[in-house]
């Protein structure tokens, strides 16, 4: 399952506001180091998505040019 670049970058605006805007205390749980992880993640997705949109686009590109003159089958 991937990661969308918006999923990310919801992930990476939710960290930064647990890590930067929140002075909570919760039992156990420590929030800037979640908001941390939130963001990092975030950021792996971003970098993730971006690479998987590239690879599509490449192969999106690839084209076969064949003379229609030509009574060979073409070449997979």
């Amino acid at each position: 399952m991937a990661v969308t670049i918006g999923a990310s970058i919801m992930l990476i605006v939710v960290g930064a506001i647990l890590k930067f805007a929140t002075n909570l205390q919760v039992d156990h749980v420590n929030l800037h180091v979640v908001g941390v992880i939130l963001m990092v993640a975030g950021i792996a997705g971003l970098i993730l998505g971006f690479v998987q949109q590239r690879m599509s686009s490449r192969s999106a590109r690839v084209r076969e040019y064949r003379d229609p003159g030509d009574p060979r089958p073409p070449t997979y």
